[in-house]
C-alpha cells in the first residue's frame, strides 16, 4: 500500500473504494453504496481513475484518499515536462477508428506502444464501415495492426447499432476497458451504445466535481454488470490528439513494437540503436519489408523525444 504522506495522515477508520472520475485533484469515489467527493493531503494528486484506494470520510458524501493499494497496470502519456496518467489496473485498451475522418497512424501506433509498455492488451474498433466509399483504404490502413497480431473489430454504429452493441459487450465483458480515439470517430456512439446512461452519469459526476460545462474534460469510469463473477469495467477518456510517450526509455520502447521482438539480440553490435548501425538485423528486417517504414519512423522519433525530457517534479 504506498501513502501518500504518513506523517501527515490523521488516525480513524478507513473504507475502500474506486475512483471513477478525476478533474483537477478533485475525485469522485464509488464507496459501497455512495459517491464520495474526495481530494488527496497536501498537493498530491498521483491518483488515477480506475485506482482502488482508502479514503477517510470528512463529511457525509466527502473525504480525504489517505492511501493506492498497489497497481496492476499504469497507462499513461507524457509530453516534455509532465506526465498525465489515463487509468489504472485496466486489462485492456480499445482505440476507436473510423473509414472516415481519416485518422492518424501516429496516434494508433503511439497508443499501442503505449499499451505494449504497459502489459495491456490492445484492440482496434474500424467505426462506419457503412461508408463504403472509404471503407477499402480503411481496412488496407488497420490491416497493418492486424498483421501485428492486434484484433480489428469492424462495426457501424449507425447501420447496426444492436449487433454493434452485441460485438462491444462481447469484447468488454469481464474486463477493465479503456476507449481512445480523436474526435469524429464516434468514440462517445459506442459508449452510449453500451453505457445507455452515461450523459446522465456524466452529468451527475460533472455536478459532483464541480466541474462546469466541461463535461468531456475529464475521464469517467462505468461500471457494467458483472460477467461471471467479474466486474465490467469501461473508461472514457478524453479526446486527444497528441500522445506523448516521454517517460519510456529506448531499451522499452525496443521492446514494445511487437514486430521488432525477433530481432533483438542479433544485431552486430550489443548496444545498437538500431537507426543506421552496420548489422542492424532490425534495420535488415526493414529492408525487406518485414517492417513497416511508418512504424520504423516512430521508432526513431520515440527515441527522440524521449532524449528531450527535462526532469521534472511530481
Amino acid at each position: 500500500m504506498s501513502h501518500f504522506n504518513s506523517k501527515q495522515k490523521k488516525s480513524g477508520p478507513t473504507e475502500r473504494g474506486t475512483v471513477i472520475a478525476a478533474h483537477g485533484r478533485h475525485y469522485l469515489v464509488q464507496a459501497e453504496k455512495i459517491k464520495l467527493h474526495c481530494v488527496t493531503r497536501g498537493k498530491k494528486s498521483d491518483v488515477a481513475v480506475g485506482d482502488v484506494v482508502e479514503y477517510q470520510l470528512t463529511s457525509p458524501n466527502q473525504g480525504v484518499i489517505e492511501a493506492i493499494a498497489p497497481r496492476q497496470t499504469l497507462l499513461y502519456r507524457s509530453d516534455q515536462y509532465k506526465s498525465k496518467m489515463l487509468a489504472a489496473n485496466l486489462t485492456q485498451l480499445i482505440i476507436v477508428v473510423a473509414t472516415e475522418p481519416s485518422f492518424s497512424d501516429d496516434l494508433v501506433s503511439r497508443a499501442l506502444v503505449a499499451s505494449e509498455s504497459s502489459g495491456i492488451k490492445a484492440h482496434l474498433i474500424l467505426n462506419k464501415i457503412d461508408v463504403t466509399a472509404s471503407l477499402d483504404k480503411a481496412r488496407q490502413r488497420v490491416a497493418l495492426y492486424a498483421n501485428l497480431g492486434y484484433p480489428v473489430h469492424e462495426v457501424s454504429v449507425i447501420a447496426d447499432p444492436e449487433g454493434t452493441r452485441q460485438k462491444m459487450l462481447q469484447l468488454t465483458q469481464g474486463q477493465s476497458s479503456i476507449l481512445i480515439g480523436q474526435s469524429g470517430m464516434g468514440k462517445s456512439s459506442l459508449i452510449n451504445l453500451l453505457i445507455p446512461d452515461a450523459d446522465i452519469a456524466t452529468r451527475e459526476i460533472s455536478a459532483a466535481l464541480d466541474t462546469g460545462k466541461h463535461t468531456t474534460t475529464f475521464t469517467r469510469l462505468f461500471q457494467m454488470d458483472a460477467f461471471e463473477g467479474r466486474a465490467s469495467y469501461v473508461i472514457d477518456s478524453p479526446g486527444f490528439q497528441e500522445f506523448g510517450l516521454h517517460h519510456l526509455s529506448e531499451g522499452m520502447l525496443e521492446r514494445a513494437f511487437p514486430e521488432f521482438l525477433p530481432h533483438l539480440g542479433h544485431c552486430k553490435f550489443y548496444n545498437c540503436n538500431h537507426h543506421s548501425e552496420p548489422g542492424c538485423t532490425v534495420l535488415e528486417a526493414l529492408k525487406r519489408g518485414e517492417i513497416a517504414a511508418m512504424r520504423h519512423d516512430l521508432f526513431k522519433q520515440l527515441v527522440h523525444e524521449a532524449a528531450q525530457t527535462i526532469p521534472y517534479q511530481n
